[in-house]
């Protein structure tokens, strides 16, 4: 991973942020179909939201730090602790600022996340086998392909086929000592 400063920064996804995050969902559409559907109006965003009230999913936001435009979006979903300590991502760039790097830059910050203050230990990370520009920004993260998972997420009216690639936290990683002992 860059040593050089990121041109990104994350941001918690927050009820306040819907008619920005709505309007790059509805502008990036070509882009996301058939990969993701993000909600695209008030209704679905704030029904989405809820995913995030319990604590096992995080929303955030990747936005540039020089004009605080939101570039994309990470989600560290189904969090869980115990003897898995893990999590899936999802994410997706916002078409008017895909193709600059953004979303590298912000999952590298979203790892060093999920690894270093959330204290997980494996993040994994399902997309179709013919996302190509999905399937590249794993394997620069140093993500390692697992499988196959035929039919695994229902989107845009079809249970999908997913590649299933994961990383783990980088060596030595030791668990907080305050977790409970399973």
């Amino acid at each position: 991973m860059s040593t050089m400063p990121s041109r990104v920064e994350l941001c918690p996804l927050t009820l306040s942020g819907q008619d920005e995050f709505c309007s790059l969902a509805r502008a990036s559409i070509g882009l996301h179909l058939p990969w993701v559907q993000l909600p695209a109006n008030a209704e679905d965003f704030r029904s989405w939201m809820r995913r995030f009230d319990d604590g096992t999913n995080r929303g955030l936001l990747v936005r540039v730090r020089e004009t605080g435009e939101a570039a994309g979006m990470v989600n560290i979903n189904s969090i869980i602790r115990g003897r898995y300590q893990g999590a899936s991502l999802g994410y997706a760039a916002f078409a008017p600022s895909a193709g600059r790097g953004y979303m590298t830059e912000g999952l590298t910050l979203a790892l060093r996340h999920a690894f270093d203050d959330l204290r997980l230990h494996r993040l994994e990370a399902n997309i179709q086998p013919a996302n190509k520009a999905s399937l590249a920004l794993v394997q620069r993260l140093g993500f390692h392909y697992e499988g196959l998972s035929p039919a695994y997420l229902y989107i845009d009216g079809e249970w999908r086929d997913h590649e299933r690639w994961a990383v783990t936290a980088p060596e030595p990683w030791t668990p907080d000592p305050s977790l409970p002992r399973v």
